[in-house]
């Protein structure tokens, strides 16, 4: 039996990711997000005031432009 040659391996590694390179980054950015806004959201919740604006602030002008245009 003929053992794989590198480009097949290579091709074997590349090939088990089932997201693009340039899609996994912006989902990585979407993910922070989503998790600074609902940590923002359940300390706004709670009655915070300083945190909360701060976060919802970072999530909403910050990390969702960077997902969107991130390339």
């Amino acid at each position: 039996m003929p053992t794989p040659s590198t480009s097949d391996a290579a091709a074997v590694t590349t090939a088990s990711s089932p997201l693009p390179a340039a899609f996994r980054g912006r989902l990585a950015w979407a993910i922070a997000a989503a998790v600074v806004l609902l940590i923002g959201y359940v300390d706004l919740w709670r009655g915070g005031e300083t945190l909360a604006p701060i976060l919802l602030v970072l999530g909403y002008c910050v990390l969702i432009p960077v997902a969107i245009l991130k390339r």
